[in-house]
């Protein structure tokens, strides 16, 4: 589906009264701020717009929070902030290795809140500001010392064994590919490799994906196509 809306802040808790409340501060302030209540509302909603940054409650009815972060995080990249009344290490520590980027304990005030939230989203647009496109590189086939590709057949040999790829996928890859050593911003795979057709980060995030899982070892820790988090991929020089 493609992506209708943009918001800054998505803000998740099954605690309409805490969810409506931060979501309307948040707005007063000019950071757009959007709430749902359960975790199929928060897969939803994230296909079918688009968020720089997540508050997410651990507790959400009959699911778990952490189960909406580990999803979250097989299609989109933005910063999470947990927000729970749980306060045991245990849980910071599942929520942090998880892929949270950071743990707030309830009750929290709302001025704060809003300072470290706003505080993350200068820092990552800066961030995103920061790298300019620079000219490609010709690619000589070899993406590491076991994984080639074709740019005849398309196909990639990862570790002796021939793997297809999808037309997107491999111009996506090859243009990581040809600007290897550098960040390349979503906003640039957006305009470089899908041209005019109108998508969402999340069909990028869902594409990468299946890029990692055809290259990578371990798709879920990459370390051929990286994340750099709030900003885009980056292929490092070899």
């Amino acid at each position: 589906m493609a992506t209708t809306d943009n918001y800054k802040v998505l803000m998740i808790d099954d605690d309409e009264v805490i969810a409506q409340t931060t979501a309307e501060y948040f707005n007063m302030f000019d950071v757009r701020t959007a709430y749902v209540t359960c975790y199929d509302d928060a897969v939803s909603f994230l296909e079918s717009h688009t968020a720089d940054l997540l508050l997410l409650d651990i507790n959400l009815g009959d699911r778990s929070g952490f189960d909406l972060c580990r999803k979250v995080r097989e299609d989109y990249d933005m910063p999470i902030f947990f927000i729970s009344a749980r306060t045991s290490d245990d849980d910071v520590l599942i929520a942090l290795n998880i892929g949270g980027d950071d743990y707030i304990k309830k009750p929290y005030t709302l001025n704060v809140l809003l300072a470290k939230v706003k505080a993350v989203l200068a820092r990552y647009e800066r961030a995103g500001s920061g790298f300019v496109q620079a000219a490609a590189v010709p690619f000589t086939g070899t993406i590491t010392e076991d994984i080639r590709l074709d740019t005849n057949t398309h196909k990639l040999d990862v570790r002796g064994e021939l793997v297809s790829l999808k037309a997107m996928e491999y111009k996506m890859l090859l243009y990581l590919l040809e600007n290897r050593g550098r960040v390349v911003t979503k906003d640039e795979l957006l305009k470089n490799v899908w041209g005019d057709e109108f998508v969402g980060e999340g069909t990028l995030a869902v594409h990468i994906r299946h890029l990692r899982e055809k290259i990578e070892t371990d798709p879920k820790n990459p370390e051929v196509i990286k994340t750099i988090w709030g900003v885009g991929y980056m292929v490092e020089e070899l």
